[in-house]
């Protein structure tokens, strides 16, 4: 009998890569559990152990699922509701609602804050009790900060409502006579105070900022002021100091999602005036790995905002998958398409308007292929790949051309492995012509018997 899918004999062994058949599931077979779990919350909450007995066994679940979190799908609109019933209800006292919201963190972190935010009811009934239960929380309260990262996420869906803020201001005067702050403020100055902080509430002031700052009403009377802040506060920050780096990560965390999520037209007025900020801030001898990747990742954003939103006509194209497609294609057919090819890049290339600043982005990429960490480089490499799908193909091959360099053998290892990561990344766009590849195999395979080379000489 065949042992492949034989479990291993207590003390034997398992082959390296190999999976074991109780470590792949087919459902969320909890989910009963899961719901009685949420519903015991108001029993349990009261006492420390039972508490922590809850929360333990939640977590113990969730892990299960890391590896195969679209399992929960299904699930997450009921857990959602449940847990948001208990926040929302008057009633309920704060540690209850505070375990509800850890609840509710437990299980993004399992599916991933993406797919779950647009699960969360955005209705005009919910701003003002958002916004209410934000003001009350501590910014500084260790114990609380999974309650601050889900009420600004909530907060950010919510703000995606079609209606002009000003609208839900109403009398600004209170009944004790007392000016109110507007809804818009008070949105924007939520977002402020919870990008300096040093908890995961930053992450998601961030994503707020995205959804917030790029409103039409938001857009035109706050956007300006709100970018002089960031680049006030990325100006007088140093990322030397535990507080600076702090604040930094939070201003480029907010520009990163800000020139992500925003139109090119209402960003690209201020593309270069960040640019230059950036520049002098000089992240790339930072010590800091996450303040170096936000720093690509805010590079390559500006880029994109650079150039026109277009795919390169010029792009290798595969053509069919079946052979026997292609070996029925009529040769006056190809011919034909190679004339459509050129004559649209032709017109590809006449309609493009590259700014200087591009240079300034790709050699910022370029520098970030080197770096000391896989995690700078891979995103400095996805950074490379998207730009020069919007370039014209003479730009584009100047491009691959400074990549070439970095398979120098005056370059370390990193720059060797950065710029086959940006090689890999150019041809699955399909952007690595067939005049380049014969180019950039001959370096990899120099590089290849070079390091086998080594490894013999240390056996």
């Amino acid at each position: 009998m065949d042992g492949a899918g034989r479990e291993p004999e207590e003390g034997e062994e398992r082959e390296p890569g190999t999976i074991s058949d109780r470590n792949i599931l087919d459902s969320f077979s909890e989910s009963r559990e899961v719901a009685e779990l949420i519903g015991n919350l108001r029993e349990v909450f009261g006492e420390l152990v039972t508490r922590e007995m809850a929360v333990e066994r939640f977590v113990g679940i969730m892990d299960k699922y890391q590896e195969q979190p679209h399992l929960l799908d299904h699930h997450l609109e009921g857990m959602m509701n449940s847990l948001l019933e208990i926040v929302r209800d008057s009633g309920s006292p704060p540690p209850l609602v505070h375990l509800a919201f850890k609840f509710l963190y437990i299980i993004t972190k399992v599916r991933g804050y993406k797919r779950f935010l647009p699960r969360f009811p955005h209705e005009v009934r919910d701003l003002q009790p958002v916004l209410d239960m934000l003001a009350k929380q501590n910014p500084r309260d260790p114990e609380t900060w999974e309650t601050r990262y889900m009420l600004l996420l909530w907060l950010s869906m919510i703000c995606l409502i079609p209606f002009d803020l000003a609208r839900f201001d109403g009398n600004l005067i209170s009944l004790e006579g007392q000016a109110r702050q507007p809804t818009m403020d008070r949105i924007l100055e939520i977002a402020k105070c919870y990008l300096v902080v040093s908890d995961k509430a930053r992450d998601a002031a961030a994503v707020l900022v995205s959804k917030f700052i790029v409103r039409p009403d938001v857009r035109q009377s706050r956007m300006a002021d709100f970018l002089d802040w960031v680049l006030s506060m990325l100006s007088k920050s140093s990322s030397q100091t535990m507080e600076g780096t702090v604040i930094v990560n939070g201003m480029l965390q907010a520009l990163a999602q800000l020139f992500k999520h925003g139109k090119r037209e209402d960003c690209l007025p201020y593309a270069a005036t960040v640019l230059e900020c950036l520049d002098n801030c000089k992240l790339s001898e930072s010590n800091q790995m996450v303040l170096r990747k936000l720093g690509m990742k805010l590079v390559q954003r500006l880029g994109l905002t650079f150039v026109k939103p277009k795919v390169a006509k010029w792009r290798y194209q595969r053509g069919c998958r079946s052979l026997a497609a292609n070996l029925q294609a009529q040769g006056a057919a190809v011919q034909n398409q190679k004339r459509e090819v050129a004559a649209a890049e032709a017109d590809d290339d006449e309609e493009y308007d590259i700014p200087g600043e591009i240079e300034n982005v790709v050699e910022q990429l370029l520098v970030g292929l080197k770096d000391k960490d896989t995690i700078v480089r891979w995103s400095a490499a996805k950074g490379i790949g998207r730009i020069t799908g919007r370039l014209p193909k003479e730009l584009a091959d100047d491009v691959i051309g400074s990549l070439l360099d970095c398979f120098s053998f005056q370059e370390t290892d990193n720059a060797w492995h950065g710029g086959c990561l940006a090689l890999a990344e150019l041809g699955r766009r399909g952007l690595l012509l067939p005049s380049r590849i014969s180019d950039g195999i001959s370096l990899i395979l120099v590089e290849l018997l070079e390091q086998f080379g080594q490894a013999g000489q240390q056996l």
